[in-house]
């Protein structure tokens, strides 16, 4: 158990349900799932099949006899013959019918889509559970001010919920990518060894419509509604370039994500759940470290550096079929969607459980604000008979001295105080403390939030099961 490399992903990451999606028994089973509907489609379309034949195949699709296609497959070094000389032991009388017509890429190159469909479905379960998370959050801080940031030098003021509404804006738009994707996954269908489907009109006495009808039966029983019109042996590997587009895409997002909280959590403004027995780190005890924000980071990464192999595939195909794609489909397809899986978990665990400290986002803006006060304060001094153009210089000075006793002395900015000190501006503390009330400085960022939530987000919330009436075809 310990002594050969087993796949973080795997045993740290990923979600059980997208492990199962990728597993040796999905894989199979789905072949096995294949060649039944391969048996009753010919059976229906008038090939000497019998319902006893189509039984036996049923009756087996779910129990596989690993150990004797894996000692098959040392012998003949070919898995799909493997497994179809494994199905035969256990269905004799199906034996001779079984992949009647086909070539391997009939069950891996169409188990291949099934998969990959599956898994996006997930993925895209997961991504509306985060927006759903994130809109809680964004609709309890709507009005909440806080520091705005360009640059990470202090800007116009935002609000926490205006902030998070950015994060689900990047996830609605991965939302869209992958309702454009999902329908562009057709089956292959049964196509033969260079996509003529001359095997499947010798089996049909050149019946050009029966051939045609299995493809399409075939797709429908496997639950597609359409099929790749034209390939040759395998699907046209820029599909994968597609769907591992899209994990880069939501990947993209959650980095994102990541980073803005490690930064709010460097401030101390917004953290990261942090469990009651967590160790932050092994040799400083009182450290809370954004550790689930920097895994999501270290994971997306690496889903970003997954689109060039698959980019690479697609374009060095060589003519109906070579096979330098196999090897490098068999990971990079299922660790992308791992990856993006697992990110989308922890995207989940943090969003749900982020933790706001208004004292500490609050005394920010006091340090900030008074500076970008100024021109208010300014025409306030003017409607009481001030001079603006003179008041425009006081400010400029008594602004320099505040910086520089902030940032040369460490000191406290008094900017308030020495305006109120000074006659010319005829204003009490008081009245300049009314002008600097966070809440004027938002804008329209509360009534943003909730346009935003009302006319996009909840939208896509509740389309949520759009996904089950989808066409898929294009």
């Amino acid at each position: 158990m310990y002594d050969s490399y087993e796949s973080p992903l795997n045993s740290r990451y990923a979600s059980r349900e997208m492990q199962y999606i990728f597993s040796p028994d999905k894989k199979f089973t789905t072949w096995r799932k294949l060649w039944i509907a391969l048996a009753e489609a010919e059976k229906e379309l008038g090939l000497p099949i019998t319902d006893e034949q189509v039984a036996e195949l049923k009756k087996n699709a779910e129990n596989i006899n690993y150990d004797v296609a894996k000692a098959r497959e040392k012998e003949v070094r070919h898995d799909v013959m493997s497994h179809v000389y494994a199905y035969g032991e256990q269905c004799p009388k199906a034996k001779p019918i079984i992949h009647l017509g086909a070539t391997s890429c009939y069950v891996g190159d169409n188990t291949d889509i099934i998969i990959m469909r599956e898994a996006l479905m997930l993925i895209r379960k997961k991504v509306v559970s985060v927006i759903a998370a994130l809109t809680e959050f964004a609709l309890k801080y709507k009005d909440m001010p806080t520091l705005g940031f360009t640059h990470f030098q202090p800007a116009q003021l935002t609000t926490v919920g205006k902030r998070a509404c950015l994060w689900i804006q990047e996830l609605l738009m991965d939302l869209e990518e992958i309702d454009s994707v999902l329908p562009a996954i057709k089956m292959l269908g049964s196509k033969g060894t260079t996509g003529t489907q001359a095997s499947f009109l010798e089996l049909f006495g050149g019946d050009h419509e029966k051939v045609k009808k299995l493809d399409s039966m075939i797709a429908e029983k496997m639950g597609f509604s359409s099929v790749f019109p034209v390939s040759g042996q395998t699907y046209p590997r820029k599909l994968d370039t597609r769907v591992i587009a899209v994990l880069c895409s939501v990947a993209q997002s959650c980095y994102k994500f990541a980073n803005d909280l490690r930064l709010l959590q460097h401030l101390k403004e917004i953290e990261e759940p942090f469990e009651k027995n967590q160790i932050g780190s092994s040799a400083m005890a009182y450290k809370r470290n954004p550790m689930r924000s920097e895994r999501i980071c270290s994971l997306s990464r690496y889903i970003l550096s997954l689109h060039n192999p698959s980019a690479v595939t697609a374009g060095t195909q060589w003519f109906e079929r070579t096979l330098d794609d196999s090897a490098g489909k068999r990971i990079y397809v299922p660790e992308a969607f791992l990856a993006a899986d697992a990110i989308l978990g922890i995207y989940l665990n943090v969003a749900s459980g982020l933790v706001v400290y208004p004292r500490v986002i609050d005394k920010r803006i006091r340090a900030e604000l008074p500076f970008m006060a100024t021109e208010n304060i300014m025409m306030r001094a003017v409607l009481k008979g001030g001079d603006r153009q003179a008041l425009h210089e006081k400010i400029r000075v008594h602004s320099l001295a505040a910086a520089d006793k902030v940032k040369m002395h460490g000191g406290e900015c008094d900017l308030p105080d020495r305006i109120a000190a000074d006659p010319d501006f005829n204003m009490t503390k008081e009245e300049i403390m009314q002008v600097m009330e966070p809440s004027l400085y938002v804008g329209r960022a509360p009534e943003q939030v909730q346009e935003f939530i009302d006319g996009y987000v909840k939208p896509a919330i509740d389309a949520e099961d759009i996904i089950k009436n989808i066409s898929l075809s294009v």
